[in-house]
């Protein structure tokens, strides 16, 4: 067993459960939306999302038809961010295959971002679940002022410590936050034991970021290099924003300006990645993730002893021990 079957096991029937629901709550009776939808449906990822839903749901009262209805609308509000990610980033390739932007152009990319993010307001209004609408509605805002924060720093360089965690709280721990607040949601009318389910996520967010910055700086792949799509784009994130702030005002210039100016040139960008790796970037950022997943942890061990409980607390060290 790999150890997302381990991870999955108290949730086996719900995940399953989960497939049919989602393709019931995504459907539309248009032709052409129905074609795109069939295409995004075909290249599902992990679910770690819906994973988060169940497992917090199940740690904390019993399993139920809202529970469903609040993993869709987290993996609703998932995809859509998805789609329009690829948009403001140019990209045309998503999970192996080609981006919607790239087989449909821009527009049909952000018009069924639209339409899945407006399911999942609608399928929630249907419910009556108003909680839901302000934990989702709340997870957009925040992923939104994030994604804006992030392209405001990149073009001016001008990024430190509290600039970056508040990005990555922002723009990606949130949604895993929502996740784990949503499947206590759909349990229980505690406000304190929403809240801290959310706060928890928090920090496993965060954990997840980290990771996903790190492999920007490792061999991988076919070729075995770092991609270094990062600096690319023209991102700080944590392992180079550790090297930044331990170099002289001279090499944070120098560094600064091969960000900004030469971010497209291969030779520079290895440079780069070299550098971090050199100077102790990637072992300060492991460092610093693994302080978030601790203290995940440390908060879930709290909470009620049960087998989803030990398959939360494997959840939250797989994001920080994945392969990709």
């Amino acid at each position: 067993m790999t150890s997302l079957d381990i991870i999955q096991s108290p949730i086996k029937k719900e995940l399953k459960d989960f497939e049919a629901y989602f393709k019931q709550a995504i459907k539309s009776d248009i032709p052409l939306l129905e074609i795109v939808i069939r295409y995004i449906l075909r290249k599902k990822g992990k679910q770690m999302r819906p994973m988060f839903v169940f497992l917090s749901a199940k740690i904390l009262g019993e399993f139920n038809e809202s529970t469903l209805l609040a993993a869709s609308g987290i993996e609703l509000l998932h995809t859509a961010t998805l789609l329009h990610d690829d948009v403001v980033d140019e990209s045309y390739e998503r999970r192996g295959s080609f981006s919607i932007n790239a087989l449909w152009k821009n527009k049909i990319a952000v018009l069924v971002g639209d339409y899945i993010l407006a399911r999942g307001f609608l399928n929630a209004l249907d419910e009556n679940k108003y909680r839901y609408l302000h934990l989702i509605s709340r997870a957009v805002k925040d992923m939104s002022e994030g994604e804006i924060l992030q392209m405001r720093k990149s073009r001016k360089l001008d990024i430190d410590f509290d600039t970056y965690f508040e990005i990555i709280r922002k723009k990606t721990a949130s949604l895993i936050a929502t996740s784990m607040a949503m499947g206590a949601a759909s349990v229980t009318e505690d406000d304190e034991q929403i809240e801290k389910m959310f706060q928890i996520g928090l920090d496993v967010g965060i954990a997840f970021q980290i990771k996903d910055d790190i492999f920007d700086y490792q061999s991988k792949g076919i070729l075995g290099k770092p991609t270094g799509n990062d600096i690319k784009e023209k991102k700080i994130t944590l392992p180079l924003l550790y090297v930044l702030e331990q170099s002289t005002k001279a090499e944070k210039r120098r560094i600064l300006g091969l960000v900004k100016k030469k971010n497209k040139n291969a030779v520079r960008v290895k440079e780069l990645v070299d550098l971090v790796v050199a100077k102790g970037g990637l072992e300060y950022a492991e460092q610093r993730m693994n302080e978030f997943k601790d203290k995940a942890i440390g908060q879930i061990r709290q909470l009620p002893e049960s087998e989803s409980r030990e398959s939360l607390i494997e959840l939250v060290n797989y994001t920080t021990t994945r392969k990709k």
